[in-house]
Protein backbone atom coordinates (compact mmCIF):
# COMPACT_ATOMS: atom_id res chain seq x y z
CA UNK A 1 0.00 0.00 0.00
CA UNK A 2 1.52 3.22 -0.70
CA UNK A 3 2.08 5.97 1.97
CA UNK A 4 -0.65 7.96 3.09
CA UNK A 5 0.31 11.47 3.45
CA UNK A 6 -0.87 12.10 7.26
CA UNK A 7 -0.47 15.69 7.02
CA UNK A 8 -3.37 16.36 4.44
CA UNK A 9 -5.19 14.01 5.82
CA UNK A 10 -5.32 15.89 9.08
CA UNK A 11 -6.32 19.05 7.53
CA UNK A 12 -9.11 16.95 5.38
CA UNK A 13 -10.48 15.79 8.65
CA UNK A 14 -10.42 19.25 10.13
CA UNK A 15 -12.23 20.71 7.67
CA UNK A 16 -14.72 18.27 6.82
CA UNK A 17 -15.99 18.79 10.68
CA UNK A 18 -15.52 22.54 10.05
CA UNK A 19 -17.79 22.22 6.85
CA UNK A 20 -20.13 19.14 7.92
CA UNK A 21 -20.05 18.29 11.71
CA UNK A 22 -23.05 17.05 12.29
CA UNK A 23 -22.86 14.88 9.39
CA UNK A 24 -21.38 11.46 10.02
CA UNK A 25 -18.14 11.50 8.90
CA UNK A 26 -15.69 7.91 8.36
CA UNK A 27 -12.78 6.81 7.51
CA UNK A 28 -11.51 3.43 5.27
CA UNK A 29 -8.44 2.62 3.43
CA UNK A 30 -9.20 1.74 0.35
CA UNK A 31 -7.72 1.73 -3.41
CA UNK A 32 -4.39 2.41 -1.53
CA UNK A 33 -5.68 5.67 -0.36
CA UNK A 34 -7.20 6.69 3.17
CA UNK A 35 -10.96 7.56 2.03
CA UNK A 36 -13.47 9.62 3.66
CA UNK A 37 -16.98 9.08 4.04
CA UNK A 38 -19.96 11.23 4.91
CA UNK A 39 -23.10 9.68 5.85
CA UNK A 40 -21.71 6.75 4.06
CA UNK A 41 -21.33 8.16 0.43
CA UNK A 42 -17.17 8.11 -0.39
CA UNK A 43 -16.29 11.79 -0.80
CA UNK A 44 -12.91 11.78 -1.06
CA UNK A 45 -9.86 10.19 -0.55
CA UNK A 46 -6.09 11.38 0.15
CA UNK A 47 -3.25 9.45 -1.74
CA UNK A 48 -0.62 9.37 -4.11
CA UNK A 49 -2.26 12.05 -6.78
CA UNK A 50 -2.96 14.21 -3.69
CA UNK A 51 -6.90 14.62 -3.28
CA UNK A 52 -9.53 12.09 -4.89
CA UNK A 53 -12.47 14.15 -5.27
CA UNK A 54 -16.11 12.97 -5.81
CA UNK A 55 -18.52 15.84 -7.20
CA UNK A 56 -21.00 13.88 -9.10
CA UNK A 57 -21.79 14.01 -12.71
CA UNK A 58 -23.65 16.88 -13.14
CA UNK A 59 -20.97 18.74 -11.74
CA UNK A 60 -18.06 16.85 -13.07
CA UNK A 61 -17.54 18.72 -16.60
CA UNK A 62 -17.33 22.28 -15.03
CA UNK A 63 -15.31 21.15 -12.20
CA UNK A 64 -12.20 19.97 -14.68
CA UNK A 65 -12.11 23.67 -16.17
CA UNK A 66 -10.61 24.60 -12.57
CA UNK A 67 -7.30 24.65 -11.95
CA UNK A 68 -5.50 21.93 -10.74
CA UNK A 69 -8.57 19.12 -11.32
CA UNK A 70 -8.21 16.25 -13.62
CA UNK A 71 -9.94 13.19 -14.84
CA UNK A 72 -9.48 10.53 -11.98
CA UNK A 73 -8.12 7.40 -13.94
CA UNK A 74 -7.81 4.87 -11.36
CA UNK A 75 -9.12 2.25 -13.42
CA UNK A 76 -7.10 3.63 -16.62
CA UNK A 77 -10.36 4.75 -18.40
CA UNK A 78 -11.83 8.76 -16.60
CA UNK A 79 -14.25 8.02 -13.75
CA UNK A 80 -17.48 9.86 -14.40
CA UNK A 81 -18.01 12.42 -11.28
CA UNK A 82 -14.39 12.00 -9.60
CA UNK A 83 -11.58 14.10 -9.78
CA UNK A 84 -7.55 14.03 -8.94
CA UNK A 85 -6.82 17.45 -7.35
CA UNK A 86 -2.93 17.88 -7.55
CA UNK A 87 -1.19 18.86 -4.65
CA UNK A 88 -0.44 22.67 -6.48
CA UNK A 89 -4.53 23.11 -5.62
CA UNK A 90 -4.57 21.89 -1.95
CA UNK A 91 -1.40 24.00 -0.43
CA UNK A 92 -3.70 26.42 1.63
CA UNK A 93 -6.21 25.40 3.32
CA UNK A 94 -8.81 27.81 1.90
CA UNK A 95 -8.41 26.34 -1.16
CA UNK A 96 -8.64 22.39 0.53
CA UNK A 97 -11.97 23.62 1.99
CA UNK A 98 -13.25 24.51 -1.14
CA UNK A 99 -12.70 21.80 -3.22
CA UNK A 100 -14.42 19.75 -0.06
CA UNK A 101 -17.20 22.42 -0.31
CA UNK A 102 -17.69 21.29 -3.66
CA UNK A 103 -17.82 17.74 -2.77
CA UNK A 104 -20.48 18.56 -0.21
CA UNK A 105 -22.51 20.40 -2.16
CA UNK A 106 -22.91 16.92 -4.20
CA UNK A 107 -22.86 14.35 -1.16
CA UNK A 108 -25.26 15.97 1.06
CA UNK A 109 -27.79 16.23 -0.86
CA UNK A 110 -27.56 12.56 -1.46
CA UNK A 111 -29.76 10.01 1.23
CA UNK A 112 -27.48 8.99 4.19
CA UNK A 113 -26.81 4.98 3.70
Amino acid sequence: MAAIDEGLAQRVRESLFNLADFADISERKMFGSLVFMVNGHMTCGVGDEGLMLRVGADRYADALTLPHAKEMDFTGRPMKGFLYISWEGLEADEDLSRWLALSLSFILAQPPK
